[in-house]
């Protein structure tokens, strides 16, 4: 079944691996075959990840776009490790996490990693760095 995508201008977008921009003009897509994507608004840049949560949303991003996934699934298991004991409250959340890679339903992964990210969030105290 063929997917629609439309794209904002300057939206950008991810198809296996390349980077498309779209330019001055709304664009809709139609792309015929399977293929892993990223919509921008899903992405987050490496440049962008200064928390823990974020980081591990890139891992994510790596893994689910990855030919073979084992590296990043190990930098996720690293990553989760070390967040549990910073951040006890991302349990749950990183077991629906790891219950989506053990799934292969990568994409859902990283859809729950943008809910840790916004519990993060919701978690730090006013004031803290």
């Amino acid at each position: 079944m063929p997917l629609k995508i439309e794209l904002k201008p300057s939206e950008r977008l991810i198809i296996n691996g390349a980077l498309i921009r779209n330019l001055d003009r709304k664009a809709t897509l139609l792309v015929e075959g399977r293929c892993k994507f990223l919509r921008e608004s899903e992405i987050i840049r490496e440049s962008e990840a200064d928390t823990p949560c974020k980081k591990l949303c890139v891992t994510l991003q790596v893994l689910y776009l990855a030919d073979d996934p084992s590296a990043p699934e190990n930098l996720f298991v690293q990553q989760s490790t070390a967040l549990l004991g910073l951040m006890p409250s991302a349990g749950p959340y990183l077991l629906a996490i790891h219950d989506a890679i053990a799934a292969q339903e990568y994409h859902r992964a990283i859809k729950l990693g943008k809910q840790l990210v916004a519990h993060e969030a919701a978690s730090r105290l006013p004031g803290a760095a």
